[in-house]
């Protein structure tokens, strides 16, 4: 520990956070706490199912606006754990902040849904959320954290592609975005390692065209939304993140980085009342509403 630059915020955290808690030993057990958070009793959100059969944890903030600006929100778990439920807090919080509606999706995990089967999912909530009418279809950021934001950023491709809603951002939190992140070891990675990495994403992508799933492979990134990209400099996924945040923006495509200095994967959320995490939520919403209302600006 001694040798590593832990956040000074993190470092007492740190010492009991495990490294890479997902094998496929463990993984019957994780998913198992995360259906129990399902089972909690939700507060201020509304439980839906798209007519596609896609359920939706949908987050009103207290003053409903017509045509107001949304959020399409991605939960992560390495695409083979995990529930919208579990971001209920944070995606209230993005509601409340932002005076925004924020549909969380519950998609399918892998192995048993690979590739495209969650990507889908998305898609189609994404299209649901554009429908609904206290939402402005031409302001809805399309966003996610961990293999949450690695399906955002997929979607942003799907979305591109089949030209039907055009995102006026992606927001990726620490994304989970090139299967070949499979080497190499820091004794300040938390919560997912090379060996995680290589499980996840084997689950998700099985037979898939890896050149055609993986965001990091494609080669296509005109067209795409801005995007903001946070990421701590103790997490596996930082040097990707950080090389597709620079193809982006060759690519032309307006793209912010944070980086947090001694972070690691996922300290916002199990260290969420810690000043370094607040203000990495404080610097997201400042993302997102400029996004907001710079879009609106250019449709008048």
């Amino acid at each position: 520990m001694s040798t590593v630059h832990i956040h000074p915020e993190l470092r007492k955290l740190a010492r009991v956070v495990p490294k890479a808690p997902i094998r496929a030993a463990t993984l019957p057990l994780l998913r198992a706490a995360s259906r129990m958070q399902k089972r909690f009793p939700a507060k201020n959100v509304a439980v839906l199912t798209t007519s596609d059969g896609v359920e939706v944890r949908l987050h009103r903030p207290s003053t409903v606006v017509a045509a107001a600006p949304a959020m399409l929100w991605i939960h992560g778990g390495g695409y083979v754990i995990g529930t919208a439920a579990q971001d209920d807090a944070l995606c209230r919080r993005f509601a409340d902040r932002l005076g925004i509606t924020v549909a969380a999706v519950e998609y399918g995990l892998a192995p048993e849904h690979p590739y495209p089967y969650a990507l889908e999912q998305c898609h189609s909530a994404l299209t649901w959320l554009a429908s609904l009418p206290a939402v402005d279809p031409n302001r809805i950021v399309i966003a996610g954290g961990s293999a949450g934001g690695g399906l955002a950023a997929q979607l942003a491709f799907l979305a591109r592609d089949r030209a039907e809603i055009t995102p006026v951002a992606q927001h990726l939190v620490y994304p989970m975005l090139d299967d070949r992140s499979r080497s190499g070891s820091n004794p300040g990675f938390r919560l997912w390692d090379h060996r995680s990495n290589i499980f996840g994403w084997d689950a998700y992508l099985a037979d898939a065209d890896r050149d055609q799933a993986v965001p990091a492979r494609r080669t296509d990134l005109a067209g795409l939304p801005p995007a903001w990209i946070g990421v701590g400099t103790l997490d596996l996924f930082h040097d990707e993140d950080i090389a597709y945040a620079q193809r982006l923006n060759d690519a032309g495509v307006p793209t912010e980085v944070d980086v947090v200095d001694g972070a690691f994967h996922g300290f916002d959320q199990i260290a969420a009342k810690t000043p370094v995490a607040q203000n990495f939520f404080d610097r997201q919403c400042e993302f997102l509403r400029g996004r907001f209302t710079e879009t609106q600006t250019e449709a008048r």
